[in-house]
């Protein structure tokens, strides 16, 4: 069994698209990216995140340093930061988790995602 990989993390500002709350993650998200990546001019570069938190599914793409904050196609919002464990299974049964923060999906590339789950 893998071992849990805590990491902290700093706030993360990002440009989001929010899913329809009520309704199932897993058909929030898929539709959220889609809508998101619909207006980015490019995707290169960019680091992606997904979000959960109170039911609602945020998919997500940082703000870079070059970009103006007065043109983003989405609305603005900041991942909070702070303590998160990276690994799945059983985390929330393992772990004090921080219900105040939001689940992170991090999609370092199209084959490799990273979970990280707030702990206190």
């Amino acid at each position: 069994m893998p071992r849990d990989t805590f990491v902290t993390i700093d706030d993360i500002p990002v440009m989001y698209v929010a899913g329809e709350k009520g309704r199932p993650i897993p058909e929030q998200a898929p539709e959220a990216f889609r809508e998101l990546e619909a207006k980015l001019p490019s995707l290169k570069g960019r680091k992606f995140y997904g979000v959960e938190f109170a039911g609602e599914y945020r998919a997500c793409a940082a703000i870079r340093e070059n970009d103006d904050p007065s043109s983003l196609p989405h609305p603005a919002w900041v991942i909070p930061g702070g303590k998160y464990v990276r690994r799945f299974e059983a985390l929330v049964k393992e772990n004090d988790i921080d219900p105040d923060r939001p689940f992170i999906e991090y999609y370092r590339s199209q084959r490799e995602l990273f979970i990280m789950v707030p702990v206190k």
